[in-house]
């Protein structure tokens, strides 16, 4: 097939502006998200260079890293005709390093001290979910994590989460506090009423047990999240 004159393989381009060559020569961090992803991708297709197809998966997603690490390899691969296996592949498993690496970091601090610090301790299992799922993280008096739980998963819209198995978990791991968690695929971080009456009855039947309800964190996307603590809900 015939190429698009305007095409020019990357093979072509000075030393300097080939991404690859650009990262030994400058530095990864002078490149952009585009030239890291054409990296990834190795080759182009026909009549479209590695960073021109970086470019147009960066743009079906509105140039957003989180909203294409939610995509499967199969998404991915819808996105540009020629796109095979490999190419997917290699971008998802780049991504989920990153999501790996981002969840490595903030773990090694597992100290809870405010809203803040649950929202980034969670963030990195929930963050690309398209279901709703409910954690509870377990701490010590010191409000240090002893344990995170995955308590129930729903769908798009809820979840139903059973108290008895939120304390059970606290009560085999002798924890003194408690925080809920749960994502809101929607990105709307606003509080349902059932979101409201499973924090007033779990807040309530941990007081039976000398264990406090000392947050309870929606996650949203993009860095934003709803604490019921700072918003005066407990």
């Amino acid at each position: 097939m015939e190429q698009p004159s305007e095409y020019l393989s990357i093979k072509t381009w000075a030393e300097e502006d080939r991404p690859r060559e650009k990262l030994l020569l400058k530095g990864k961090d002078t490149l952009s998200d585009a030239e890291l992803i054409a990296i990834l991708l190795r080759t182009g297709v026909t009549g479209s260079s590695a960073l021109d197809i970086a470019k147009k998966i960066l743009s079906r997603v509105g140039n957003n890293l989180d909203e294409l690490g939610k995509l499967s390899v199969s998404d991915i691969k819808k996105m540009e005709k020629g796109l095979g296996d490999t190419k997917a592949v290699t971008i998802v498993a780049a991504l989920e390093l990153g999501r790996r690496r981002l969840s490595s970091r903030v773990r090694e601090r597992a100290t809870i001290k405010n809203s803040r610090d649950i929202y980034e301790y969670v963030y990195p299992q929930v963050a690309d979910l398209p279901h709703e799922v409910f954690h509870c993280l377990y701490l010590n008096r010191k409000h240090e994590v002893l344990a995170q739980k995955e308590i129930s998963t729903g769908g798009v819209s809820g979840t139903v989460v059973d108290v008895r198995i939120v304390l059970k978990h606290a009560v085999e791991l002798l924890a003194s506090c408690i925080v809920a968690v749960h994502n809101h695929p929607s990105g709307n971080l606003e509080p349902s009423g059932a979101d409201i009456n499973l924090t007033r009855q779990l807040k309530t039947a941990a007081k039976y047990l000398d264990i406090d309800l000392i947050d309870h964190v929606i996650i949203g996307h993009q860095d934003r999240y709803y604490s019921f603590s700072d918003n005066s809900m407990l």
